[in-house]
């Protein structure tokens, strides 16, 4: 269905599907007419569904000001529209989104009479986030491709989250002077463990497969599955949340040699979750040099040495920025958290650190494979209360010195957004409360491995990669006791 280039035939086919297409609030007569093909942001019409498919595949589609032009206006009249049942969210060429256009943003943000656009370009992009979160019917992002930065805001909430063997996943800010924004400081402190930390902080890549086991993507299917599937969906009389997660799993795909399962298990999982619980970048680091001398698996070694090289070469500002907002979002609804990151990308707009304009200029701009000239250039340099001052509470809408995000009425509110595991692989804090008893559906207060996988088997109604899924856990997290009466072997949680 990407349509990179076109013929005039598909030209009016779409321009013909899109005007029998119409929402509540769009009269017949004043049906909204397709972009043009050579438009950023193209949108297609097909049974109930309504897709937007972003088209700069040159620029891997990183949005920037024209595509929020068009795109918000679009997914208001769908959101609201009767006859529109099911939001899709695609791009052409190999990324789904690689970001935002942050080259833009730091040339207004240099000049003073441009800085309130950069400001206000944030502000729009954060506003569209959110109201992609909180959608009042099914929303289903394909990430099959490059999904990083802003990207990741569009997808990281929708209830429907499809990872492909051409998925590229990362939030890559602190490599450029900057935080993770859209989103981040709520979704990253929600996986498993310390994962969301570690992905903050080093920007680090995940691919195919393992986005989908670390909960960022609820399904995992080929890429050449996903132009059936989803002629599948808007075929749906009533595609209703049961019925698309139900033919979203009759398309899923296993993991071969070349959609491997993620890396990170087992004893390197153990020491990043170890490493990265820490809430100083300081004990983080230091830590890792520990893990990275004195662990027995040599392979954990091995990667706790990249990793410290990883964050030695990130802005010493930008790690700390990163895990404070990672930590207080974990606390906050998606719409506190994203106006915490609002306040944050002011304070960075305002030059508060020269960081952000350094970063983008020698990586994106010079693409200097060299560290970029941080300033302060070590973290024992970066005064920590000057840096919760400047990036926590200087800039506020309270204060009048910084935008406050304000969604439109009618999306969910914050307390009732759509829960966006809902339809992924159970949670480590799932299955320990499947574990110690607490769970709603354990019925008992001790359980066995065959009985634990029984219970969620049912309870995923069969989803793939669920027993993988507890298996790793169980290895990691639970101990066995033998039943003093019963041929059994009752499963503890390590505490």
């Amino acid at each position: 269905m990407s349509r990179p280039t076109a013929t005039a035939a598909q030209r009016t086919a779409a321009l013909g599907r899109h005007l029998m297409s119409t929402s509540a609030s769009i009269p017949a007569s004043k049906a909204r007419v397709d972009a043009p093909d050579e438009a950023p942001v193209l949108f297609e019409s097909s049974g109930a569904v309504r897709t937007y498919v972003l088209n700069r595949p040159k620029k891997l589609n990183a949005l920037n000001e024209p595509m929020l032009n068009l795109l918000r206006p679009q997914i208001e009249d769908w959101s609201q529209g009767d006859l529109v049942k099911v939001i899709v969210g695609r791009g052409v060429g190999r990324g789904f989104c690689a970001g935002g256009d942050v080259e833009r943003v730091v040339r207004d943000a240099s000049e003073p009479a441009a800085r309130p656009h950069a400001i206000d370009f944030f502000r729009r992009e954060f506003e569209m986030d959110y109201i992609l979160a909180a959608v009042p019917k099914p929303y289903i992002c394909v990430m099959d491709g490059i999904t990083m930065g802003g990207g990741v805001g569009l997808a990281a909430n929708a209830q429907f989250r499809i990872a492909t063997e051409k998925t590229v996943f990362a939030m890559p800010e602190t490599k450029i002077g900057y935080s993770p924004d859209v989103g981040a400081s709520y979704f990253l402190s929600r996986v498993d463990g310390e994962i969301g930390t570690y992905l903050g902080l080093t920007g680090a890549i995940i691919k195919g497969h393992a986005v989908f086991e670390h909960g960022f993507a609820t399904h995992f299917v080929e890429s050449r599955r996903i132009p059936a599937l989803l002629e599948r969906i808007a075929a749906l009389e009533d595609p209703n949340y049961q019925r698309i997660n139900a033919l979203i799993e009759e398309a899923r795909s296993e993991p071969d040699s070349e959609n491997a399962s993620t890396a990170i298990i087992g004893a390197k999982r153990e020491a990043l979750d170890a490493a990265f619980s820490h809430n100083t970048v300081e004990k983080i680091v230091a830590a890792l040099k520990d893990i990275s001398s004195g662990h027995r698996d040599e392979s954990v070694r091995q990667w706790a040495a990249q990793t410290v090289e990883e964050l030695d070469n990130r802005s010493p500002t930008s790690l700390k920025v990163a895990l404070a907002a990672i930590r207080r979002g974990k606390h906050m609804t998606l719409l506190d958290a994203l106006q915490m990151e609002m306040n944050i990308a002011t304070a960075f707009c305002s030059g508060v650190t020269p960081d952000f304009h350094t970063g983008v200029t020698a990586v994106l701009v010079e693409k200097t494979k060299e560290r970029p000239n941080w300033s302060p250039a070590r973290l024992e340099d970066v005064d920590d209360s000057e840096l919760l001052h400047n990036f926590f509470a200087k800039y506020s809408p309270d204060k009048e010195t910084a935008p406050r995000l304000n969604p439109p009425s009618y999306v969910a509110q914050a307390n009732k957004i759509a829960d966006p595991m809902q339809f992924a692989l159970p949670s480590e804090s799932e299955i320990r409360s499947m574990v110690d008893g607490s769970h709603r559906s354990s019925g008992a207060t001790e359980i066995t491995l065959d009985e634990l996988l029984a219970k969620f088997d049912g309870l995923r109604k069969g989803k793939s990669g669920v027993r993988e899924k507890i298996l790793e856990v169980v290895q990691r997290k639970c101990t066995f006791e033998q039943d003093k009466h019963m041929d059994k072997q009752w499963l503890k949680w390590k505490h």
